[in-house]
């Protein structure tokens, strides 16, 4: 079987909130620029290329998408762009979205928005899906002070028919009992992968005792972040993929797939290649001795 006979349902299904989803999902931020994301001077993907992309994700059997309406480089918009190679949306689509953070026209960024800002954020990313409420949005967080007033504002509009479900993003557990004290959390999502944030692993496990989806970020770039993966992999990674005839980024997606059922991934790109390969890495089992070679690998101080 090749990887572009491969579905994303061979990752199995979870239920965010009460939509049952593909745990192979895709991000959105690469997808409106060539190079490193998020950078005010990005040059824009081909259009063709990046409507192309998002319509074979979900040939492949993607129904989960992460966005926000802060993705945006010169004359291309994620949110946009998703309207138009997708819409009228099918039934079992999840768009998920973030707000806090925000960018200006020419895409500096800007201070995080307060409770009262948080609307617009709410309203911008409903008018450019060309939707009426927005499945998942999650709020963005920066430092570990209360999150009470934020979370709170968009609850509200989770009660006006707005949102239909409400994440966290960059949090601490602390964070997350806050939020639940308010309003239900569907999601978590955090910086995770192969040896980076160790530290996370036992909020990894809490999430999925509690029923809550764990979203790792940058699984795959780790710490290339927005520039993408840096081209050197290590060794162990380069074993388990050689073993299976995969490559290191697919390992490191079934490796964050393997730490428990509620685990998600929402790997991003905008070439239709990548994409095959990061949907037929939901099919790949690794081995108790595979998991525990990349265990260690993962723990390892750095």
């Amino acid at each position: 079987m090749t990887s572009q006979t491969i579905t994303a349902a061979a990752s199995g299904t979870w239920k965010l909130g009460d939509m049952e989803i593909n745990r192979i999902g895709f991000g959105a931020m690469r997808l409106t620029q060539t190079g490193e994301a998020l950078t005010a001077g990005a040059t824009p993907r081909d259009r063709g290329q990046a409507v192309s992309v998002l319509r074979r994700a979900v040939e492949l059997g993607v129904n989960h998408i992460d966005t926000a309406a802060f993705y945006f480089s010169p004359l291309r918009s994620a949110n946009e762009l998703i309207n138009r190679a997708l819409a009228p949306y099918p039934d079992d689509l999840v768009i998920a979205t973030k707000v806090g953070p925000g960018r200006d026209p020419s895409g500096e960024w800007l201070p995080h928005a307060t409770p009262e800002r948080l609307r617009g954020q709410v309203e911008e990313n409903l008018r450019q899906l060309g939707r009426d409420h927005l499945d998942v949005v999650n709020l963005r967080i920066v430092g570990t002070g209360s999150i009470a007033e934020r979370f709170g504002a968009l609850a509200e509009l989770r009660d006006a028919g707005l949102i239909r479900h409400l994440g966290i993003s960059n949090v601490t557990p602390g964070h997350l009992a806050e939020a639940q004290s308010i309003a239900p959390v569907a999601c978590v999502q955090n910086m995770y992968g192969i040896g980076v944030r160790p530290d996370q692993d036992e909020f990894v496990r809490a999430c999925g005792e509690q029923g809550i989806a764990f979203v790792p970020f940058y699984a795959i770039a780790g710490a290339g972040r927005t520039a993408g993966t840096t081209g050197a992999d290590d060794e162990e990674v380069l074993a388990v993929a050689r073993a299976h005839g995969m490559s290191a980024a697919q390992v490191r997606l079934a490796w964050t797939l393997h730490r428990g059922p509620h685990v998600l991934a929402i790997p991003g790109t905008g070439d239709p290649d990548h994409l095959a390969a990061n949907v037929a890495a939901g099919a790949l089992r690794l081995s108790e001795d595979d998991l525990a070679l990349l265990d260690s690998l993962h723990r390892r101080p750095r």
